[in-house]
């Protein structure tokens, strides 16, 4: 998920990361995993407050559930998890100040968050000077992993798909199985994360012999969007894309369904939300439908054992999020392993290794990028519902 937010004060804080940043692998021997301790000690980095706090807290009971199923098996190699929770109150200042104190105060062996994209980039230099993995369960754009430069972060990875595949399987899924020629884009002109996934449903619907004949935008905390609303429908899309998130998107689709639009709409990840059904209502989100990295409906049985586990510990069916940040804890789980060791470094060459992993959101695979290589869910709405439609193979 690309956060919304500016970041401009991580600039300001280069200095103060790079006279902390000097903790070497060998001033990590004191902390919790070291060979002498019966415990692994792993950093929580997530926005359980503030503007996104729906996605940080999700993952955080995913991270939790898969932590105690872990723990009460006897560990991984007989150490215990312990975990170090941060909140970064939905801020990538906050994400940074978080990141030192996790990897210099606390000297994790890995850290799971952010849940956003900024701030996971908020925190990838850190954990690059400090030899520390870092793990995004849904940092979506590709600059979490790649910087500016084009260059790999090497100590950071993400359990979730980029937004380029999700804006590849929307479009291939507007062309292919809703069978649409003429489309509109409606793109949160604020976000990086909506302006990518949008120029990437372009090119492939495009690709699939399709027309993309409205193209319009909005910009986060906007919240009357009848006047452009009115300009799609003039322009008579078959379907509407919306790569927006759920703030914003509830109250795109209430008032364009108000406003006559009955045709599909569909968006990607960040519609993955109980809110949105509160601001748009079950009966305007029939004939809509997502990108997502989960549905408790997919008849795998993974998916469903994992579905019971979490519906006896918090009395609810799991979302995506959720799933992603039970993910995390397993794909570090099995680099831990493989490492045969808590080492930071050799943790990080085990997650690079990575081939094949089977989870909850799919079998799991890393490139060279450190971008993962899995598969995606289409969801449609349904009576305030999220229905499972199909899955996409990379």
């Amino acid at each position: 998920m690309k956060f919304k937010r500016a970041w401009s004060l991580l600039a300001a804080m280069t200095l103060g990361v790079g006279l902390l940043a000097g903790c070497s692998q060998g001033e990590k021997d004191g902390a919790s995993g070291s060979k002498d301790s019966d415990e692994i000690k792993i950093g929580v980095n997530l926005e359980l407050s503030g503007a996104v706090a729906s996605y940080g807290t999700s993952e955080a009971d995913g991270i939790q559930l898969a932590v105690d199923e872990i723990n009460e098996d006897g560990g991984i190699d007989g150490k215990k998890i312990k975990l170090v929770k941060i909140d970064n109150k939905s801020d990538a200042a906050e994400a940074t100040n978080a990141a030192i104190k996790l990897t210099t105060q606390e000297k994790v062996v890995a850290i799971i968050g952010a849940a956003t994209s900024g701030a996971t980039v908020a925190q990838a230099q850190i954990a690059n000077d400090n030899k520390t993995p870092l793990i995004s369960p849904s940092g979506t754009s590709p600059s979490v992993t790649v910087n500016d430069k084009g260059e790999v972060n090497e100590f950071v990875f993400r359990t979730s798909f980029i937004d380029p595949f999700q804006g590849t399987v929307a479009a291939n899924f507007a062309a292919n199985d809703l069978g649409v020629k003429n489309v509109a884009i409606f793109s949160d002109n604020s976000s990086d994360y909506s302006k990518g996934l949008a120029a990437s449903f372009k090119k492939d619907f495009e690709k699939a012999g399709g027309k993309v004949i409205a193209e319009e935008s909005y910009v986060a905390k906007d919240s009357d969007f009848r006047s452009t609303l009115t300009r799609i429908k003039s322009a008579k899309p078959e379907f509407i894309f919306i790569p927006g998130y759920y703030e914003e998107v509830g109250l795109i689709v209430k008032q364009a369904r108000e406003m006559g639009i009955d045709v599909p709409l569909m968006g990607a990840d960040g519609w993955d939300s109980p809110t949105l059904l509160e601001l748009a209502g079950k009966d305007a989100l029939n004939n809509t439908y997502t990108t997502n990295h989960y549905s408790s409906d997919d008849p795998d049985g993974a998916v469903k054992a994992f579905n019971d586990k979490f519906n006896e510990e918090y009395g609810k069916s799991p979302d995506a999020f959720n799933a992603l940040g039970y993910d995390t804890v397993y794909l570090l789980k099995d680099a831990i392993e493989r490492a045969g060791s808590v080492d930071s470094t050799k943790i990080k060459d085990a997650l690079e290794k990575t081939d094949g992993l089977d989870l909850v959101t799919g079998k799991y695979s890393v490139d060279e990028n450190h971008h993962p290589i899995k598969s995606a869910t289409i969801l449609e709405y349904k009576d305030g519902e999220q229905v499972f439609n199909t899955k996409v193979n990379p």
